[in-house]
């Protein structure tokens, strides 16, 4: 984590968009989110760079993996007011179809946050919001 991403965490509001600006690779993978009431929606558009098997063409597993990582912390940033950053405990990714070129959106669902960890749920698709392509199941170190 970055030192700005640090000095964001201890605002009294996080803003999602400025959390992502302070990740380095969710910058270099150009993620962005939409909000919708309480409700965050991140966004992955496709980019060649993106692709990691070209014969398929399919999205890179990592690159996939790491959108959902991102998604599960800016919601988090979003829902919760932390004085640090969440760490990642651990992530659990269930693959279950190819990533194809075009773009990619997901959105995290926060199953329990408690005094020290913090359970998140995200799913990420791309033509079919009930067809997801990935899921994560991640717990996050807050306390």
């Amino acid at each position: 984590m970055s030192e700005d991403l640090s000095k964001l965490a201890r605002k009294d509001i996080c803003i999602p968009a400025e959390v992502l600006a302070a990740i380095p690779f969710a910058q270099f993978l150009g993620v962005n989110v939409e909000l919708a009431g309480d409700e965050l929606t991140a966004h992955l558009p496709f980019q060649d760079k993106l692709i990691g098997n070209p014969m398929i063409p399919a999205l890179h597993g990592g690159v996939i993996g790491a959108f959902m990582e991102i998604t599960a912390m800016a919601q988090l940033a979003f829902s919760e007011k932390f004085d640090h950053i969440p760490k990642p405990i651990d992530v659990t990714i269930q693959y279950l179809r190819s990533g194809k070129p075009v773009h990619t959106y997901a959105r995290a669902v926060l199953n329990r946050v408690g005094r020290t960890v913090a359970n998140v749920e995200v799913s990420a698709w791309q033509e079919q919001k009930n067809h997801p392509i990935a899921t994560l199941q991640a717990h996050f170190l807050i306390g």
